[in-house]
């Protein structure tokens, strides 16, 4: 497992193209429902209409309208139509509105992958800016299995789960739609612990992503794992790719992080029983020497200096 400075592949990222397309995986599960020129909100008349219209795709886009004469309605109704991947919908009814805790005309998008509910609301929405409103929907436009681009990148970093899983694949070679629907079948074991990330490394700029983790060309396919708080990660190179080789290197890497925090909770412990205090102080050299603590298991753990430091 490697550690590198805070924040870079964040950098990456956000640095390594320019492309402002949506580019979420074509394999998603919406489609449209018809010609794009013809495509209309889907009207929620109750909540029941409503809950299911959101529970039926990954990501979904609600109007909650307590004016139907605002300028910014035609705006949303138009924004679907360029959205065909993303369903509509809208409604102005109160108890959906209350169901919701919608108190102002408000957007939300609603997402399966962890259970978001993201809003824009106020000014933005009384006032609607077309560009600002697409520019939302693209960046958290994020799914069980997400393409990577400069756009879901932010997203992707923006989201609570601070795990994600990367697959670095070229989308043209042979065996791709089989390796790509395991793996999102496996996205879904993971689903609220691990955000399942396409790069394809066929397009040239993603070379970048592929270096940043040491990989070559040659080594492709391969899995990534990456932890957004501290800048861990590890690689696995794989030749074929499957549900049972996702979930054990998912498993370990989650076992790790596990163990980590679990050790840190430890050594604060025992911390705070030397000096007597809640402060979270480094022990001196002298102290780590002399001194001994139980850990939280009740059993003994021998010398400071064998289970102390001053990393935490």
């Amino acid at each position: 497992m490697e550690a590198t400075p805070s924040k870079s592949l964040f950098l990456l990222f956000l640095l390594a193209w320019g492309q402002t397309t949506p580019g979420v995986a074509a394999e998603s599960k919406e489609t449209s429902d018809g010609p794009i020129a013809s495509r209309e909100p889907t009207w929620l008349a109750d909540v029941p209409a409503a809950q299911e219209f959101i529970a039926a795709a990954e990501v979904v886009i609600v109007g909650f309208f307590q004016d139907l004469e605002i300028p910014g309605v035609s705006t949303f109704r138009s924004l679907a139509q360029e959205f065909p991947d993303v369903p509509f919908g809208m409604t102005n009814d109160s108890e959906v509105l209350s169901h919701y805790n919608i108190t102002r005309n408000t957007i939300s998008l609603f997402r399966v992958v962890d259970n978001e509910q993201l809003v824009l609301d106020g000014e933005d929405v009384e006032n609607m800016d077309a560009t600002k409103i697409s520019r939302f929907i693209e960046v958290n436009s994020i799914r069980m299995v997400t393409e990577y681009n400069s756009l879901t990148a932010v997203g992707l970093f923006s989201a609570t789960i601070e795990i994600h899983l990367l697959l670095m694949m070229n989308k043209s070679s042979p065996g791709y739609e089989e390796t790509i629907r395991r793996y999102q079948q496996a996205a879904w074991l993971f689903q609220g612990q691990i955000l399942f990330v396409l790069v394809d490394s066929g397009i040239k700029e993603n070379g970048r992503v592929i270096s940043y983790f040491k990989l070559k060309e040659s080594q492709l396919p391969a899995l990534a794992i990456y932890r957004t708080l501290d800048d861990k990660w590890d690689t696995l190179p794989i030749a074929e790719v499957t549900i049972e080789q996702i979930q054990t290197f998912c498993d370990r890497f989650l076992k790790e992080k596990l163990l980590a925090v679990t050790v840190k909770t430890q050594m604060l412990h025992c911390s705070q029983e030397v000096l007597g205090s809640k402060e979270e102080k480094c022990l001196s050299a002298e102290e780590l020497k002399n001194h001994s603590c139980t850990p939280q298991d009740g059993s003994k753990g021998g010398t400071k200096s064998e289970r102390l430091g001053c990393s935490f």
